[in-house]
């Protein structure tokens, strides 16, 4: 009769678990030595999945080399599919911060691919002389060559959900660039007024700049997919067969339909990150801009009596617990929160890439955990910028164009004409007396025609500027 618990050991001594649990010795000592950030690696689905990737490849290719039983092979391989196909993250309870460069995080795995598939053998929980989690389903391998493979192939699965939520945000910035296309505004640097633009203008710009960290993610994701599967320990192969590095990658990339490929240098490749530090850099620039981005949406919108107020965000929620009526901006802060998140977990890779010695960066785990929640904050901040914030924002139109004319910095378009002397004067008068351009330019100093004018300061001509002289 099945007992509620069995005794595993391992070199350092034995453990009692539950027999509901497919996770092993080795795991529970890393549940009790890394209980740092209460997120656990099984809260990454595809991290599990990616290491059922990992498993099955290494399981076959072993077993293509006569150095694993079929049978044993086909058991890991039914293993590997249950957790590909999202099964059993409960049991990877790992903290995803941990010592031991990821080791407790492959052992995790390899434990609960040797305990089911000693079920699928019609075996019990903890039998492992007939599936051993090290002899068997860790075959050939390291943690120092599967955890960063599977890592890389988490990673490059992410990258795909941040890409498309990047491109519709794009996307949603490009149909209000079209539809604010005509609507005259003011331009400005230094948060001093400047010259006339479009609101459609600036909205396509907000488009184009995110547009171009789309093409970079895509350059970025290409790097980490080179693997150095078969390094096992330092990069020597080390307990693996002839040609299992290249099997193995093989059917990696077949089973994952991830592009991976070996690296040129194992020992290189086991202990460098620069393709992570790089990815992270342009998730930073990424942030940066999207950061960049909310702070205009709140300037734009502020007031609404006293801002700018040339253009509303949708109202999502009663916005002061004292002051009736407010509503603030609370999605764009929310996206400026994430990035400030993303841009500090940047340091985080920076100091643990350059934290690596030797032949080994052990400092892997905290760069996994920045990538992986940086990746999904970006998600979905970009996800929440569109469907709460870009897709309902209206503009003021009347208000934004009175801004315009009223402003000083039209008399820019003088320049040309008026010479840069005589411009400044006339800016210096409107600024102490409160008077509008044109009437000091036309009415009092009669310094060009109403029809100049008209033709200086058409709609048109402040929107798409031409050169106009005397």
């Amino acid at each position: 009769m099945m007992t509620s618990s069995r005794i595993e050991h391992d070199f350092l001594g034995e453990k009692e678990i539950s027999n509901d649990c497919y996770y092993g010795v080795q795991t529970l000592r890393a549940k009790e030595n890394f209980d740092i950030t209460g997120i656990s690696i099984g809260s990454e689905p595809l991290f599990i999945k990616a290491f059922g990737f990992v498993k099955k490849a290494a399981a076959l290719a072993n077993r293509d080399l006569g150095i694993l039983d079929a049978k044993k092979a086909e058991a890991i391989a039914y293993a590997c599919d249950r957790l590909i196909a999202g099964e059993f993250t409960d049991q990877f309870i790992s903290d995803l911060i941990q010592g031991g460069a990821g080791t407790s995080c492959n052992m995790n795995a390899n434990e609960v691919i040797a305990n089911l598939g000693l079920e699928y053998l019609g075996h019990q929980k903890g039998e492992y002389k007939y599936l051993h989690p090290n002899n068997d389903v860790n075959l050939s391998q390291s943690t120092n060559d599967a955890y960063p493979s599977a890592f890389r192939i988490a990673v490059y699965l992410k990258i795909g959900a941040f890409s498309h939520a990047l491109e519709d945000l794009q996307g949603a910035f490009f149909n209000k660039g079209k539809e604010f296309d005509g609507i005259l505004k003011m331009g400005r640097t230094q948060l001093q007024d400047a010259v006339p633009m479009t609101l459609g203008q600036e909205f396509n710009a907000f488009a184009t700049t995110l547009g171009e960290d789309v093409l970079r993610i895509r350059e970025a994701s290409q790097l980490i997919t080179e693997v150095n599967m078969g390094a096992t320990a330092i990069g020597t192969g080390v307990n693996a067969p002839e040609g299992y590095a290249q099997l193995c990658v093989q059917y990696l990339a077949e089973i994952s339909q991830v592009p991976v490929t070996l690296a040129a240098d194992l020992i290189e490749a086991t202990y460098d990150t620069g393709a992570l530090v790089q990815l992270s850099g342009t998730l930073k620039r990424n942030a940066i801009k999207l950061s960049k981005i909310c702070n205009d949406l709140r300037l734009l919108s502020s007031g609404p009596r006293c801002g700018l107020n040339e253009i509303n965000l949708p109202a999502m929620q009663p916005g002061s617990s004292i002051m009736p009526g407010k509503v603030n901006p609370v999605i764009p802060e929310v996206v400026n929160q994430t990035c400030f998140y993303v841009i500090g977990a940047d340091l985080t890779i920076t100091m643990a890439a350059e934290a690596g010695q030797l032949q080994l960066n052990v400092m892997e785990p905290v760069i996994c955990m920045a990538l992986f929640t940086s990746l999904q904050y970006l998600t979905k901040a970009c996800g929440t910028l569109k469907d709460k914030c870009i897709v309902g924002i209206t503009a003021n139109v009347e208000h934004s164009k009175n801004l315009v004319m009223q402003s000083i910095g039209i008399v820019t378009q003088l320049n040309p004409i008026l010479g840069y002397e005589e411009s400044a004067s006339i800016a210096k008068e409107a600024l102490k007396t409160g008077k509008s351009i044109h009437e000091i330019v036309v009415t009092e100093r009669k310094l060009i025609t109403q029809a100049k004018w008209d033709e200086i300061y058409s709609i048109e001509n402040l929107i798409h500027p031409k050169f106009i002289s005397q």
